[in-house]
């Protein structure tokens, strides 16, 4: 009987530890708190008048490839370092381009 409940004891925490162990490997915490800031900087901007229509539109699309490419990355269900790399390349040039369109000349009307 104790052997019965240790096997049974064991193999639930095995499979306690395998579902969470599949969940980090497409967890991404960093790219997802990224996303939301950069969500954030646009908006902003957008409501100061920093940002222009053409701007925002622009900014939103490159977001969206960047959810896309996130998406992608995790339908394998294992999110590489190679992937990784490229998801955080699509946020810095998204993030630069923000700060381009927040600071350059162009003004909204």
């Amino acid at each position: 009987m104790k052997t019965r409940i240790l096997v049974l004891t064991l193999l639930f925490f095995g499979l306690a530890f395998s579902s969470s162990s599949l969940q980090a490997q497409t967890a991404t915490p960093k790219v997802s708190k990224r996303q939301v800031h950069q969500q954030k900087r646009i908006h902003k901007g957008v409501k100061s008048g920093e940002v222009t229509g053409k701007e925002y539109v622009a900014l939103q699309k490159q977001q969206r490839n960047v959810r896309r490419h996130k998406r992608a990355a995790k339908a394998d269900g294992k999110v590489s370092r190679r992937e990784r790399a490229r998801l955080h390349a699509h946020q810095t040039k998204a993030s630069a381009n923000i700060y381009r369109a927040k600071h350059n000349k162009r003004k909204r009307k």
